[in-house]
């Protein structure tokens, strides 16, 4: 099994691996690349889109600057607006659904660092080499929901259809359909 494996599987894998880091680094430039834009520079933003991250639905629009930390384990429903300063770590994969809003300075994350501090620290892999571990989980958005600026949704959690999501709220934990 491979690292990208290991994260879709939901068990400790290791983020420094030279897959996995030829991914980050070909998001995070195509990222920059991306936030270098005008917005009115509609086919070439388009073009940056369709090779970072793994679905972008017709309609959507992303503000810039944006930043991903994989973009393919990310997609995309359509009619989406994400205002400015978008961050989506998603290691693990990422699913919004259509007709979504984002207030500024939105963040998914996925990653989750180990809660023991012996699984912190470098760790043995199946070859005796330390290395750091962690894991990561995904999230899910349903559609037609709006999120204020400056919202965080964490690891593993599922927000439902309709939902409305306050402007700095963290959530940590699901939310129900039609919830605000």
């Amino acid at each position: 099994m491979n690292e990208e494996e290991r994260i879709f599987a939901g068990i400790l894998f290791c983020p420094g691996d030279p897959d996995l880091r030829a991914i980050k680094l070909r998001a995070h430039k195509l990222s920059f690349e991306y936030s270098q834009t005008c917005e009115d520079e509609v086919e070439k933003r388009r073009e940056i889109i369709d090779e970072l991250v793994k679905e972008f639905g017709e309609g959507s629009f992303m503000q810039g600057p944006i930043f991903f930390h994989y973009g393919s384990h990310t997609k995309i429903g359509r009619r989406c607006f994400f205002n400015y300063n978008l961050t989506i770590q998603d290691d693990a994969r990422v699913t919004v659904g259509d007709d979504c809003n984002f207030g500024p300075n939105f963040t998914i994350v996925t990653p989750l660092h180990p809660m023991l501090p012996s699984e912190r620290r470098m760790m043995l892999d199946a070859n005796g080499e330390k290395k750091r571990f962690c894991y990561a989980k995904p999230v899910v958005i349903g559609k037609d929901c709006w999120f204020g600026a400056g919202v965080t949704v964490c690891p593993g959690v599922t927000i439902g259809d309709g939902c409305v999501i306050g402007a700095g709220s963290v959530v940590t934990r699901d939310i129900p359909p039609l919830s605000f």
